[in-house]
């Protein structure tokens, strides 16, 4: 196939950017939509310009590094996939792509589709961890754990933090990456101690990054590639609420 991308430029966080147009051609079918910039990105190198900066490390759609808005769609149109495991088949022939970064004000652009995601790591810091001493590895069952409550952990967890929730919502709400962290942990015994004040310090802290508030929209879980499910984000208003009237 013969494609067309226009993709965002920004040389560094103080710049405007702008997008660019590149032509690319022999484009394999059955090439990962990375690999198709990899090849791109081998071309601009050998004409002696700036190759495109883009985030990613696995390239499994595990761990969650890789993030573009194509075509206006976050990790692109084919559901339930990071940007990684997107293929150039959803594509066709003469096709006219536009690559973004992630458009969130606490997803600052460091260069070109690389965006600072450090603000979820510091909601993380602000109460994703349990103080129970583990030791050494406990015996299996040794606190038992309704299967519905393991199964319903088990789903939140598998949240790679990647931020299409984000990127999707069209108030840049992190309510779904929240309410993964704070459900997963507030399921399991490992985690009642801190429910109270885990719920409450990382709502705190997703507000002070900037992030917006949730309405419900549900284009963060139509976006997920984990297909977190929205009725999380009742769970953790639910513990906000059980915690606002816990310290009251």
């Amino acid at each position: 196939m013969n494609i067309t991308l226009r993709v965002w430029r920004q040389r560094n966080s103080d710049d405007t950017g702008q997008m660019q147009t590149y032509q690319v051609t022999d484009v394999s079918p059955d090439m990962s939509f990375l690999e198709m910039l990899d090849v791109l990105n081998e071309n601009l190198t050998i004409s002696g310009e700036d190759p495109i900066a883009f985030d990613s490390d696995c390239r499994e759609g595990i761990c969650g590094m890789c993030g573009l808005v194509i075509n206006g769609l976050a990790h692109g149109p084919k559901e339930r996939v990071t940007t990684c495991q997107l293929h150039m088949r959803s594509f066709s022939d003469g096709d006219v792509i536009d690559v973004e970064p992630w458009r969130a004000e606490p997803f600052t652009v460091i260069k070109d589709l690389i965006v600072d995601r450090g603000a979820f790591d510091r909601i993380i810091q602000a109460g994703g961890f349990i103080t129970a001493p583990t030791g050494t590895a406990p015996d299996a069952h040794a606190a038992p754990v309704p299967k519905a409550d393991a199964d319903a952990a088990f789903d939140a967890a598998t949240c790679i933090g990647c931020g299409a929730c984000v990127a999707a919502c069209p108030n840049g709400s992190a309510s779904l990456f929240v309410a993964a962290k704070v459900t997963h942990l507030g399921l399991l015994p490992q985690g009642q101690p801190e429910r109270h004040s885990r719920a409450l310090d990382m709502v705190a802290q997703a507000d002070l990054e900037g992030f917006g508030g949730c309405t419900q929209i549900g284009e963060c879980t139509a976006a997920c590639p984990k297909g977190i499910q929205l009725d999380l984000i009742s769970r953790l208003n639910r513990d906000v609420l059980g915690a606002l009237a816990h310290r009251g």
